[in-house]
């Protein structure tokens, strides 16, 4: 009799697992398997993505990749800080004062050496 307490959540299981499985069986069976000429071309990188491993390329993409996920992480610190600025005080609004300058600071830094050229 308690084992039958749980039956829901025993359903709800399969219907969870049949939701995640049920749409990679029906890609699997309508999708088309000619390859495609396009999917190849490089795409955002700058270099073929086939041929030999060792072919030289700029570093650049992944210092701007780079930069991007380091500024956007950043960034993602001011939602919480905004949201409790009433309950911080002062405190909490002077040490976010130093955090953005130092975010602008290495933000000038970078600009002034050339980290987001692109020549």
């Amino acid at each position: 009799m308690m084992l039958l307490e749980y039956l829901p959540i025993l359903v709800f299981c399969f219907i969870a697992i049949g939701v995640g499985i049920a749409p990679l069986i029906l890609a699997y069976l309508v999708a088309p398997r000619k390859a495609v000429h396009h999917k190849n071309d490089p795409y955002e990188c700058g270099f073929d993505a086939f041929g030999d491993a060792r072919v030289p390329f700029d570093v650049k993409y992944y210092l701007v990749a780079i930069l991007f996920i380091l500024f956007d992480l950043e960034t993602t610190f001011l939602f919480p800080w905004a949201v409790a600025i009433r309950d911080i005080g002062w405190l909490g609004l002077a040490s976010m004062a130093i955090f953005l300058l130092l975010l602008t600071v290495g933000f000038i830094y970078e600009w002034f050496h050339g980290a987001l050229e692109w020549e």
